[in-house]
């Protein structure tokens, strides 16, 4: 990334080389989509019609390391009515379809999403004296602009991104991420689609742990409540020092708990260091998709089980009366599913993948035994699986990023599963199910209690269930990082 520049725009229009605000009186070659992102800026801020901009040297279209285009900051007044403090509002370039030529995205309609549909926002408390907007913030955003065109994952409200370091690498407390709708920030019709606002906000380890057990909207909602923990425009304040549960020690006994209880965890799968091995075949058996971790060439996931897997994941943040996995979609667009919000389906059958079912059906394996691999991190959310989900009648996937697999939980109400209760461990490929009756979930959740205790966790850490043919370990990072030792 470059340094901060003043916004008098990029050659052949940036964000900062029109003039006036109205749409006419912009230069004929500004970017359309980038000029439909900038009058929403502009509406809000129309003294400020050439912000300080961060921007990329070598665009990502030219083979440059950075996807967002420009990071454009703005001083915001705040709202004293509101209790809400002056602070430095920064709005990415670049997630979305900017140029509508395909040199980024894949042009696809004024209908749907345009690129992965949002654009990344921060608002960042401004210190006193303060007078230009610190730049990390850009960096933080390019960093997770490249995880989403990396992965091909898109971010919704609610989500949350474990960061494991201050956001600004000082000494904060504030060191993973929940994303929300911007206040004040509409969404924009472009000629290559809408654009949506999601903001991130920081907040402190405890928090997020809060989020995962519960859900992000609900955690959200407490910080919202909470002036110096973001305040009803949820401004991140890298000085705080205490959590909202330190702050008013209620709120997790009396609204998370009851919450988890009530509501189970809305969140459905995680991005996590796993493997599995299938203990009933042979170690030489061809077909023998043991291996992810263990072996030279993993087998990779099919496109349509690579698409379920996201789906899965991303569905995550919405409340089922009748939880179902996700179908197998055939209708992609970039390598992408771009419905944010697909209408959910009775089982497998529905929609378009009513034909490759057969097929599909034909590579499904049922296992006898398997042995499950997480590091300590991913170990942990066991629990959260468990007594979040599996008892609410949900599922929950993890997602290896360390190797092209997965595992996905299923209790007993979930439709679309490929694990039923006659064969419970089954599999497609490298994805394998796991279906779990809730009298043996209330048994693993008795037998796994000392995964809440971390700080007394002895790696390598073995739980086997003989009777049900499963093997858990939980295993140092290294053994995931560096397979083939």
């Amino acid at each position: 990334m470059e340094g901060v520049r003043p916004g008098a725009g990029p050659p052949a229009g940036g964000p900062g080389s029109g003039s006036g605000s109205g749409s006419g009186s912009f230069p004929s070659l500004f970017p359309p989509g980038l000029h439909g992102i900038y009058g929403e800026c502009r509406r809000l801020y129309p003294d400020q019609p050439n912000p300080l901009q961060v921007t990329a040297i070598l665009k990502y279209w030219l083979g440059g390391p950075d996807p967002l285009d420009y990071v454009s900051m703005y001083r915001n007044l705040g709202n004293p009515a509101l209790n809400v403090p002056e602070h430095w509002h920064y709005v990415s370039f670049g997630l979305s379809d900017l140029y509508g030529d395909n040199r980024v995205h894949e042009f696809t309609g004024t209908d749907g999403p345009s690129g992965f549909g949002f654009e990344l926002t921060f608002r960042l408390k401004r210190e006193t004296g303060e007078s230009a907007p610190p730049t990390w913030p850009a960096e933080l955003m390019q960093g997770l602009a490249r995880y989403v065109f990396q992965s091909e994952n898109t971010f919704c409200s609610g989500d949350h991104v474990s960061w494991h370091s201050p956001l600004d690498n000082s000494e904060s407390r504030i060191q993973h991420m929940l994303l929300t709708e911007d206040p004040q920030m509409q969404p924009v019709q472009t000629p290559f689609g809408v654009v949506t606002f999601l903001q991130i906000v920081g907040v402190c380890t405890e928090e997020l742990h809060a989020a995962q057990q519960w859900n992000g909207q609900g955690i959200l909602e407490l910080l919202r409540t909470v002036p110096v923990a973001g305040g009803p425009w949820l401004i991140t304040d890298m000085r705080r020092g205490e959590t909202i549960f330190e702050i008013d020690p209620h709120l997790q006994q009396e609204r998370v708990d009851k919450g988890i209880e009530t509501d189970g965890s809305n969140l459905s799968g995680v991005s996590a260091k796993c493997a599995w091995d299938d203990l009933s075949r042979p170690p030489e058996d061809d077909e023998d998709s043991r291996s992810i971790c263990i072996g030279t060439q993993p087998r990779r996931l099919s496109g349509k089980d690579t698409e379920q897997i996201r789906e899965t994941l991303r569905r995550g943040l919405e409340i089922n009366s009748k939880p179902v996995l996700p179908p197998i979609n055939t209708q992609r667009q970039n390598g992408l599913n771009h419905d944010r919000a697909p209408s959910r389906k009775d089982s497998l059958e529905s929609e378009s993948s009513a034909a490759i079912v057969p097929h599909e059906l034909i590579r499904t394996r049922q296992l006898e035994s398997v042995h499950l691999k997480f590091n300590q991190e991913s170990g942990a959310l066991i629990p959260l699986c468990l007594r979040g989900r599996l008892l609410h009648g949900r599922h929950f996937t993890y997602k290896s990023i360390t190797g092209d697999t997965a595992i996905t939980f299923v209790s007993t109400g979930v439709e679309g599963a490929f694990a039923t209760e006659e064969h419970p461990y089954a599999a497609h490929g490298p994805w394998l199910q796991i279906l779990l009756t809730e009298e043996f979930v209330e048994r693993m959740l008795e037998d796994l209690e000392d995964l809440n205790s971390p700080e007394e966790f002895k790696l390598p850490k073995e739980y086997s269930w003989p009777e049900k043919k499963l093997k858990v370990s939980i295993l140092p990072d290294a053994v995931f990082d560096n397979p083939l030792h």
